[in-house]
């Protein structure tokens, strides 16, 4: 082994060491609360952009004036805060990233260092990928077919009490009214979608394709580890399936086509994997050939 290769020094007693991960620790927690404050002065913005597919679907199904409403008086405020909570772990990603690179890069062979930077830059961008196609293909899909079922404007429903006890005031919300030929004996519903539990729905999804989509990530990183094998990925195919179906049923709304589409999705990633996987196995055998530690017509 050349002294490129050579471990770095590594010979500084503990109390250094961890006095070097609170420092990087400190930084990781600044950078994310510098990131949340920042998400939290533009909260409105990013919330209207994630509900803005729940917004799209209410009117293509007719909703002129779409509205959503919050219930409680924190709840608006905390619903920023956990938007920001979000928005400030992208933004300060880099930072703790960085952090987290001159933590543990002392300690790394400089082979280890080149193998490792590449899937550190690669996991944000897969988990960028992997939201964003939940927020532009997935959302909008479980929200047709959620609100899809009837006219989110009005539904009558028949055989409900019209007379108002003696004594009794009803108060209606000062709201826009849109037009509506209620029957006798009928009363309007429509949707009015809480704020928080409409956000979750977009968060869920987001956070669960971007975590699917560091799958090539995850495999290739153990690949390079040897702790997997491409023959070994693709001899559990068929308990892959069963499980990414699994994955689909859980982490999605009980709809068969967000379902099918996580599922083609991951499958599609563990299909890549097995690819990219492959090409690390070869990449190391040629190169264990070329430094002659392997024959020819030797494998490992």
């Amino acid at each position: 082994m050349s002294t490129t290769d050579e471990i770095e020094d590594s010979s500084a007693p503990l109390i250094e060491h961890l006095a070097e991960l609170r420092t990087r620790l400190i930084r990781a927690v600044a950078g994310f609360l510098i990131g949340m404050i920042l998400c939290f002065t533009v909260g409105e913005q990013i919330l209207e952009f994630l509900l803005g597919p729940i917004e799209a679907t209410m009117r293509a199904l007719g909703d002129p004036n779409p509205q959503m409403i919050y219930t409680a008086p924190q709840e608006y405020f905390f619903t920023l805060v956990r938007v920001s909570v979000v928005g400030g772990l992208i933004v300060s990603f880099p930072v703790i990233a960085h952090q987290l690179w001159r933590f543990v890069a002392p300690g790394l062979y400089r082979n280890e260092k080149n193998a490792f930077l590449p899937f550190l830059i690669a996991s944000p961008l897969l988990f960028t990928l992997g939201a964003a196609f939940a927020h532009f293909v997935v959302v909008p899909l479980a929200m047709q077919f959620f609100l899809g079922f009837a006219d989110v404007r009005q539904v009558i429903v028949d055989a409900i009490p019209t007379e108002v006890p003696e004594g009794v005031t009803i108060v209606a919300p000062d709201l826009p009214v849109v037009p509506q030929a209620v029957e006798p004996g009928g009363i309007a519903i429509t949707f009015a979608g809480k704020v928080n539990e409409s956000l979750d729905i977009t968060l869920k999804m987001i956070v669960a394709f971007g975590l699917c989509f560091q799958l090539p990530v995850l495999l290739t990183l153990m690949g390079k580890a040897g702790l997997v094998s491409a023959e070994g990925l693709a001899s559990v195919r068929k308990y892959a399936v069963v499980g990414i179906l699994l994955l689909a049923a859980l982490v999605t709304p009980p709809d068969v086509i967000t379902q099918v589409i996580l599922f083609v999705v991951v499958f599609g990633l563990y299909e890549v994997s097995i690819w990219l996987v492959r090409w690390v196995e070869a990449s190391r055998l040629k190169r264990m050939r070329a430094e002659g530690l392997l024959d020819e017509d030797e494998d490992l």
